[in-house]
């Protein structure tokens, strides 16, 4: 009676090399291009002040692009930041966001003019 048993690859063998020399993977690593325009989760989300559990929602419902590349401390989603731009200026509660920011500059400027008038009044400009 034979049986088939698949052939000893052994701690050595070729094709599972069994240590990894990480310095090696990560000066390879620092040598890939970097992909312009595309940034982290973390830098969209620092640059544009949509949270990144927003744009997580954005890119599995197909609202955004994104992709995973390799980095120091394992895969990193990397997103278009023009594209996370354009999709923040198109959500109603971030255009909410920045309308409150306007009226608050435009009564910043109000109350600034109305200081200066103020001030011409009683001599002190």
């Amino acid at each position: 009676m034979t049986t088939d048993k698949p052939p000893d690859r052994g701690a050595g063998s070729e094709e599972h090399p069994t240590t990894v020399d990480w310095d090696e993977l990560l000066t390879q690593l620092a040598k890939l291009p970097e992909v312009e325009g595309w940034v982290t989760l973390e830098e969209a989300s620092a640059a544009t002040g949509v949270a990144r559990s927003t744009l997580r929602s954005w890119y599995r419902s197909d609202q955004l692009s994104a992709r995973m590349v390799a980095g120091a401390h394992g895969p990193q989603r990397m997103v278009p930041l023009d594209a996370v731009i354009d999709r923040a200026l198109r959500s109603p509660r971030i255009q909410r966001q920045l309308d409150h920011a306007r009226s608050l500059e435009a009564e910043v400027a109000e109350l600034r003019q109305r200081l200066e008038m103020i001030e011409r009044h009683l001599g002190l400009a």
